[in-house]
C-alpha cells in the first residue's frame, strides 16, 4: 500500500468567479449571467410549484423551452428574453451601471437575485 504524502506539488488556482472564464470561453460574462438569470427564473418557477405545460402558458413558450430552461440549456435564449420571461413571472429586473473599482482590471457584468 502505497503511502500518502502531506505535500502536493499540485499548484493550486484560485478561480475568477465565472467558472466560464476559468474554462476560457470567450463569451464568459454572458454565459454567466444567463446562468443566473435562469437560476432565477427557476427557483420562481420552484416556487409556484407549476408543471412545464403551466408555466410554458405564463411564459409564453413551448413546453420543450420550458424544459430546456429548467435544465439550463441557454443556447436558445438571450439576456434580454432571460430578464423578459422574469417580468413575466413579475419579478423586476433590474440594471445598474457604475464605474469600476480602481483595484479591478476590467470591468464585468454580474447579475444578482435578491
Amino acid at each position: 500500500m502505497a503511502s500518502r504524502s502531506t505535500e502536493s506539488n499540485d499548484a493550486i488556482t484560485r478561480g475568477t468567479g465565472n467558472v466560464f472564464a476559468d474554462l476560457g470561453f470567450p463569451d464568459a460574462a454572458e454565459r454567466q449571467a444567463k446562468l443566473r438569470l435562469a437560476y432565477a427564473l427557476n427557483r420562481v418557477l420552484d416556487g409556484r410549484a407549476l408543471s412545464q405545460a403551466e408555466a410554458a402558458k405564463v411564459l409564453g413558450l413551448t413546453q420543450p423551452k420550458v424544459s430546456a430552461l429548467r435544465n439550463y440549456k441557454l443556447a436558445g435564449f438571450s439576456v434580454e428574453r432571460l430578464m423578459n420571461l422574469l417580468t413575466a413571472l413579475d419579478q423586476d429586473v433590474e440594471i445598474v451601471i457604475r464605474k469600476k473599482p480602481r483595484y479591478r482590471k476590467a470591468a464585468r457584468i454580474s447579475v444578482v437575485a435578491a
